[in-house]
């Protein structure tokens, strides 16, 4: 169906209308093509009408200047044809008391569907009913337009997200939205989430079906501007007319390409879509195995795969994702913290994920021209336990955070040491208590600022006050002086294990509380 004919009535459905029940119509040629689109319905009985029509006409006549003319009855034919009208209405009578054999036979041959009435019919009644529906449609149309373009512009306006626009096309349609860049890779879906993950399971074969609709409310509308296309809408199973379906996916296809333009250096949609998955997988709000559709769709490959999380600290996406292509490495990339950027790698099962964990570091090094520090979690073959892997991933970065030279390049759990049981606990009440009743003196005093340099330093150096001075560039006189007046704010002997061990802990444990 052509953006014309969108709000037409089909020649089967203007033939299952009551009115015209009372004229016993009887389709007698090009019964295939009882889809095609009427756009408007002519009473014409000039034997000449094809030049006065413009296409998807129907056309009733009693056909009385045909009458006996066989080879005018051909040429009417063809002219109905040429003109491209929907179907041709003939009313038996006086003039044709039997369908005319050689116009069906033409009829045939051009593919015109054919009606005969076997009884008398007021065509009037017909084209009052049709144009009434046509007309309907049309107003209708319209005002389903305005309706969403409406609502879609106060979300704009507002500042909202995409996936609230998201939201409001699939509660428009009833049916689940998805949008997808030109590989077809799944960038945000809205829409019942059980309906969504059937769609999302069998995405690779819907993903690649031609055309703009299939017939069966699987409606596509491109998105692009200034002459560049960068990918889809697609309406999922939407179960009203096929025009209102495609009226829905223009006006969703605008809304969204207007969205993009105005969001400016927001994040891309691709950055979004991986950023809500792999947010979803560590926060652990959704099950594993609902993610598993999105993650595919996305195109990250899952079956048959080893998956290794990674985190990296002050280091932009972009970079990193130019650093996995040229490793040729498959993952899903995004920033999931400020300054935090989670990577889930997939590999094939015969790769070894350390030695590539370390390539991949190493790349970092070489891309940023300093030394690299990626936190890996552990290495997991069924995606079930990809979320602890990762929230471990996360956890071994964040603790990494102010740590002392000496981590490896590809940090892991049991690096970070008490240094991430702290970061872990750090909230709570218990600990922060402790580090808190430890440490009153020193963060009461007026050179707190110049003092927990120092006492840092020192507990990070394993008490080494030779390598401490070097370390602060101070002399040993100043820093003797300072570990002295430290020891009297705090109250202890820092010469004792234990209870230089308590100071150490506190510290640490205010330190994971105050950074970001």
């Amino acid at each position: 169906m052509t953006r014309a004919n969108e709000h037409a009535l089909s020649i089967r459905q203007i033939l299952a209308l009551d009115r015209i029940a009372a004229g016993q119509p009887e389709v007698v040629a090009a019964a295939g093509h009882l889809d095609n689109p009427v756009r408007w319905v002519h009473v014409a009985e000039a034997a000449d009408v094809g030049v006065m029509l413009t296409g998807g006409e129907m056309i009733l006549t009693t056909g009385v200047l045909l009458a006996g003319d066989v080879r005018g009855q051909a040429a009417y034919i063809e002219s109905l044809h040429r003109a491209e009208a929907a179907a041709l209405v003939l009313g038996l009578g006086r003039a044709f008391p039997a369908p005319p054999e050689e116009m069906r036979r033409a009829a045939e041959r051009y593919g015109l569907p054919m009606v005969v009435l076997h009884r008398p019919f007021p065509f009037a009644e017909l084209t009052e009913e049709v144009q009434s529906r046509l007309v309907r449609r049309k107003f209708a149309a319209v005002r389903l337009s305005e309706t969403i373009r409406t609502a879609l512009t106060a979300l704009i306006t507002a500042g909202a997200p995409l996936q609230s626009l998201l939201d409001e096309i699939a509660a428009h349609g009833a049916c689940p939205v998805v949008v997808t860049n030109l590989a077809h890779r799944v960038l945000a879906t809205a829409g019942e989430r059980p309906a969504v993950d059937d769609v999302l399971r069998d995405w690779d074969r819907i993903a690649r079906q031609p055309g703009e609709s299939d017939g069966e409310g699987w409606v596509r509308a491109g998105l692009g501007g200034r002459g560049e296309r960068w990918g889809s809408v697609v309406l999922c199973g939407y179960r009203g007319d096929a025009a209102s379906a495609r009226l829905l996916a223009d006006r969703a296809a605008e809304a969204l390409v207007l969205h993009r333009m105005l969001a400016g250096s927001a994040a891309s949609w691709e950055e979004q879509s991986a950023r809500c998955l792999l947010t979803d997988l560590a926060c652990g709000g959704v099950a594993a195995r609902h993610l598993l559709p999105r993650a595919r769709a996305a195109g990250l490959p899952v079956n048959l795969r080893t998956f290794v999380p990674l985190a990296v600290r002050d280091l932009a996406p972009a970079r990193i994702e130019r650093v996995l292509r040229l490793s040729g490495l498959s993952a899903l990339v995004a920033e999931v913290a400020e300054n935090t950027t989670a990577v889930l790698l997939s590999l094939a099962r015969d790769q070894a994920p350390e030695p590539l964990a370390a390539h991949f570091a190493a790349r970092l090094s070489a891309e940023t021209g300093a030394p690299a520090r990626v936190a890996a979690g552990p290495a997991r073959t069924a995606w079930e336990d990809v979320p602890e892997a990762l929230r471990e991933a996360l956890h071994v970065a964040e603790a990494v955070t102010g740590a002392p030279p000496g981590l490896p390049a590809v940090v892991r759990l049991r690096d970070v040491r008490l240094r991430g049981l702290v970061r872990l606990l750090r909230d709570d009440p218990h600990l922060q208590s402790f580090a808190e009743r430890e440490l009153s003196g020193l963060l009461r005093a007026a050179d707190a600022g110049g003092l927990l340099p120092v006492l840092r330093t020192y507990l990070a150096t394993g008490r080494n006050k030779s390598r401490t001075a070097q370390l602060l560039h101070m002399s040993r006189p100043a820093l003797y002086r300072r570990l002295e007046t430290i020891e009297t704010l705090l109250g202890v002997a820092l010469d004792d294990f234990e209870q230089a061990a308590s100071v150490h802990i506190a510290l640490l444990a205010h330190d994971a509380q105050h950074e970001t």
